[in-house]
């Protein structure tokens, strides 16, 4: 069975999975806490694609997830946009700004890129706390409508559980045929060795700029979803520790694999809630995990499952997903 193959039957697991989670909740937070774990997926999927294949590290994509957010916030509640058209507005201007940004950001290589996409990360916060005739300033932006598509109010956690796991599964599914794709396999390249990949004719600034286009468009419908979602935003929710939590999930669960990313995420978003009952202590328990995890698997949950799974069940041929 080739790794496609494998790969789409453990999405058909998955979405079977997503259709029977809700039969056994009796509690409406849990539903709430895997609408926030699909909108991390979507997110992470995005900036795994940049940082796993192209080997290119942001920590600035929470800035685009807050600019899908308020884009989305402010057209809808202010100028009375639908909910879905304000969405997708938002989405064609984060990659307006993706792909301003990173025609001169992306040159830069190692520590320099970092710090560049830090700093915009720092302005964009910067604009949402100054622009408060728009934004609301440091009180955030309420009053902000659910998403309406076909007939349907998407207010709730059961009927948004819907909406937010079909746009994660789909956003996967892309994720998984551009990986497979050429420009995957020109990625996957650049990530090895630019200097290789430049010598056998991979457009590498190219290709840099293009999965950085589209890993912001990942993280503004995240944040779009976010926002209609819960109906208020704030700055806060979108400021470089936000950014710094969306690189770990990549690498907690592995970098350079579609998997990887949507366990990191799964694992790292009800953490900090399962670690409540060590109340104050929670935030050492939640470094020192991390810091075991990474020291101990520095290939992420992905790398431990290759390594530690039995030899049964189908075997799968080429690179992972």
């Amino acid at each position: 069975m080739s790794r496609g193959q494998v790969f789409y039957l453990q999405m058909g697991c998955l979405g079977l999975a997503v259709l029977l989670a809700p039969l056994f909740m009796s509690n409406p937070y849990y539903l709430n806490v895997l609408n926030v774990v699909a909108l991390n997926v979507i997110a992470v999927t995005g900036l795994n694609l940049l940082i796993g294949f192209a080997g290119a590290v942001s920590l600035g994509h929470a800035a685009f997830i807050g600019l899908g957010a308020y884009l989305s916030g402010m057209l809808s509640s202010i100028w009375g946009w639908p909910p879905l058209a304000a969405a997708l507005a938002a989405a064609v201007l984060a990659a307006l700004v993706a792909l301003v940004i990173g025609l001169p950001t992306l040159r830069l290589e190692g520590n320099y890129l970092v710090m560049a996409t830090l700093g915009f990360n720092l302005i964009v916060g910067i604009i949402m706390l100054q622009a408060d005739q728009y934004t609301g300033g440091p009180s955030g932006l309420s009053g902000i409508e659910p998403v309406r598509l076909l007939g349907m109010t998407f207010s709730d956690d059961q009927s948004f559980y819907w909406l937010a796991w079909a746009v994660a599964l789909l956003g996967l599914a892309l994720a998984r045929n551009l990986a497979a794709s050429r420009v995957g396999r020109g990625l996957r390249a650049l990530h090895d060795s630019p200097l290789a990949a430049a010598a056998v004719g991979v457009p590498t600034a190219n290709y840099k700029v293009r999965v950085f286009v589209l890993s912001a468009v990942y993280a503004s419908i995240s944040g779009s979803l976010y926002a209609h979602y819960f109906g208020i935003i704030t700055p806060r929710t979108f400021d470089i520790f936000r950014s710094v939590e969306l690189v770990t999930m990549c690498l907690v669960g592995g970098m350079g694999s579609l998997w990887g990313g949507f366990i990191g995420a799964a694992f790292l978003t009800p953490l900090p809630q399962a670690l409540h009952v060590f109340d104050q202590y929670k935030d050492v328990f939640y470094g020192g995990l991390l810091m075991v995890l990474l020291i101990r698997e520095p290939e992420g949950l992905v790398g431990a499952w290759r390594r530690l799974r039995p030899r049964f069940g189908p075997k799968a041929t080429g690179r992972p997903a």
